[in-house]
Formats: C-alpha cells, sequence, structure tokens
C-alpha cells in the first residue's frame, strides 16, 4: 500500500537541473550585472515553476531543487558560524573529472545562526507547494570528513575530533530552527558512509589526518547526538552516495562494511540508498534496517544518465530487495539527485522528468 506520510513510495532525493534562467541570472550577478534581489527573484520564480513540475509528475513532496546553491554540501556549512569555505589546491577527484578547489576551514567555535538562509529557503518552498515540503542538508559528518590537514584552527579547536561535540550542538540547533518554522520532513545528505565502503577512500582521509579507527562508532555518535532532541512528529532521513558530479562517482563498495552502524544504530527513520549499478553491491546488507516503522528507499533509477529504465526490471529488483526487508519498508527514488552542483548531470530536462513520472509510476504498480 501507498504511505501517507514520507518517506513516500515515490520519493526523490533533492536535487535537480539548474534551468537556463537560474543559470543565466547566477552568471550575471557573479559579474556584477544583476543585483542579490534581482537573483532572488528569479529563483522564486524558477523554484515555483520547479515544484508545479513536481507536483505535476504525481510526487507527494517538493524540494526547491537546491536551486539556490552551488553546491549540495559547501552552501550550508559555509554559512555556520566558525566555517568558511576556502581555496585549496585540487577539487574532489571524480572519475576523469575534478571539481572546483574548495574545502571547508574551521576558523572559530561552531555555532548555528539564527538568520541562516536556508530556513528562509525552506519557507518558501512551505509556503509555494500543496504537497510535503522536503528540506535537504548535508550530514555533520560530511564537514569533519572533508576537512583538509591544516583545515582546523587550533586556537578554536585542538583537532578535528575535538569540535565533534559543537557540531552535534550545532545540527541539534539546525534541526530544531527547521521544526520551527514548519518543516517536518528533512534529509541529512551523506556521501561518508560510502566512502567508508572504499579502502581507496579510507586511505585518502587518514593522508588527511582523519582517524580513521573506529571513525564509524565515533559517526554514529555524532549523528545520534544530533538527533537526540528531534521532535517526534519529524521525520529526518539521510542519502547515502559514493559521488554525483557531471555523471561521474568517486568511490565502489557495497555496504556491508557499514550496514550495521548506519542501518540498526543510526536514528534515522529513513535511508535512501544508492543503488543503481554494481558498484553499490548486492541488497543482503539490508537484513541490518531494524523491523518496524523505518523505510529503505531504493535508488534504483539513475541521475547519471537520460536512458530510461525498464520498469519490469526495476520491479524486479525492489522484489529482490524485499527478500531481506519487508515490502512494506520499502520505497524507491533516484539514486542520486539530477544535480548535486549546479553543473549538473549529462541529461536534458525531460529526461528527468521522465525519470520522476516512471518511479511514479512503478510505486503504484508495486504498492498499489
Amino acid at each position: 500500500m501507498q504511505r501517507t506520510s514520507p518517506p513516500f513510495r515515490a520519493d526523490e532525493v533533492g536535487s535537480f537541473l539548474r534551468s537556463p534562467a537560474i543559470k543565466d541570472a547566477r552568471a550575471r550577478h557573479d559579474a556584477g550585472t544583476l543585483d542579490g534581489a534581482g537573483l532572488r527573484a528569479v529563483e522564486d520564480a524558477e523554484i515555483t515553476a520547479l515544484i508545479r513540475e513536481q507536483e505535476a509528475a504525481g510526487l507527494e513532496l517538493a524540494t526547491d531543487g537546491e536551486f539556490r546553491r552551488a553546491w549540495w554540501h559547501y552552501d550550508f556549512i559555509g554559512l555556520l558560524d566558525g566555517v568558511e569555505i576556502a581555496e585549496i589546491d585540487h577539487g574532489l577527484p571524480f572519475q576523469g573529472v575534478e571539481t572546483k578547489p574548495k574545502a571547508p576551514t574551521i576558523i572559530g567555535k561552531l555555532g548555528f545562526p539564527a538568520d541562516h538562509p536556508f530556513i528562509d529557503h525552506f519557507r518558501f518552498l512551505a509556503s509555494t507547494t500543496t504537497v510535503t515540503p522536503k528540506m535537504t542538508i548535508p550530514s555533520p559528518t560530511v564537514l569533519h570528513w572533508r576537512l583538509e590537514n591544516d583545515g582546523v584552527d587550533d586556537v578554536a579547536y585542538a583537532d578535528r575530533d575535538a569540535l565533534l561535540d559543537d557540531l552535534a550542538a550545532v545540527y541539534r540547533a539546525a534541526v530544531q530552527a527547521f521544526y520551527d518554522a514548519g518543516c517536518r520532513y528533512l534529509q541529512f545528505d551523506d556521501t561518508v558512509w560510502a566512502y567508508l565502503c572504499s579502502e581507496a577512500e579510507i586511505e585518502r582521509a587518514a593522508e588527511r589526518g582523519v582517524a580513521v579507527d573506529g571513525i564509524a562508532d565515533r559517526y554514529v555518535r555524532l549523528i545520534n547526538d544530533s538527533l537526540r532532541d528531534k521532535p517526534d512528529d519529524m521525520v529526518v532521513t539521510t542519502h547515502v552516495c559514493r559521488g554525483n558530479f557531471k555523471s561521474t562517482w568517486i568511490s565502489s563498495g557495497g555496504y556491508e562494511p557499514v550496514a550495521e552502524h548506519l542501518l540498526s544504530r543510526c536514528d534515522y527513520d529513513g535511508y535512501f540508498l544508492e543503488y543503481d549499478t554494481e558498484r553499490a553491491g548486492g541488497f543482503e546488507p539490508l537484513r541490518f534496517l531494524p523491523r518496524g516503522d523505518k523505510i529503505v528507499v531504493l535508488g534504483l533509477i539513475t541521475s547519471k544518465s537520460g536512458d530510461p529504465e525498464v520498469s519490469a526490471e526495476v520491479e524486479e529488483r525492489i522484489r529482490e530487495a524485499a527478500e531481506f526487508v519487508p515490502l512494506e519498508q520499502i520505497a524507491l527514488s533516484p539514486q542520486c539527485g539530477f544535480a548535486s552542483t549546479e553543473e549538473g548531470n549529462l541529461l536534458t530536462e525531460a529526461q528527468q522528468w521522465a525519470k520522476m513520472r516512471q518511479i511514479v509510476e512503478i510505486s503504484k504498480t508495486v504498492w498499489g
């Protein structure tokens, strides 16, 4: 049967391809020929049109597509107290391409500012849609993981692990601020759990100064400390990703190394798990999902290509997953957003919406 609360049987990760009007407005703003108010007006109009597209596709939720962001994570992180996004000498190494050379730096005591712009971003979304508004922010683990060797000012903290308690407090404040603004569906986007399934990424993290021994235990505590005051009527999910930039990726490896920590021990209400290629492994790790109210949202529809999936094959994969977790605890989504950064993946808007409509149709076939 269908669900009346999130995550929905047909759901989405968050980001959509930036419209031509958004790209043009941001270019003019960067060039100094469009002021902040002008950019905001274009964003408002394009987000409103995007919401209408989501509603027309038959979705029971809507996001703002991350249209006001350049990055899925740094725009939020860089506006926290005590953080700045710095230029470094390298970008993130995707397959055959690299992102812009930026990384977070801790310059002072961490805090969540009362006027963080993402709260107003949510308010606009909620005021504009007739379905459930969903907000996405990066997980606290992402900030900790992405710090470079020299990424922490030792005047503020002795080292990166010394900031974990304050980082959890920042996220508790953020969760409460979104709740007070009316948000009942919040998602923590997280690449780290997937990277912990990759020996290559664990080695890279160690080279950046991350103390990788026992890190899964520390991240469970960080996430649960961040969520410990979450109101009962608020749903907080996570999305686990192996990298998504211009249709490329970073890591490979099935979920087995982290499945028990992630699915059994983290206090999330649902898990959006990438499952569109063999790089994500099989469904066996889903056996760690506790029986009950938690939902696993299978990312079986790729956002990296415009090629349509065969619906019967997707339905068969859902049945295969149901061998390890009850069908009533399963939902369907794209494997990731369509534009984790403003550059976007290599497909058209028409292909993007065809995939979202296909997800809705498959959900009706599987769950009625």
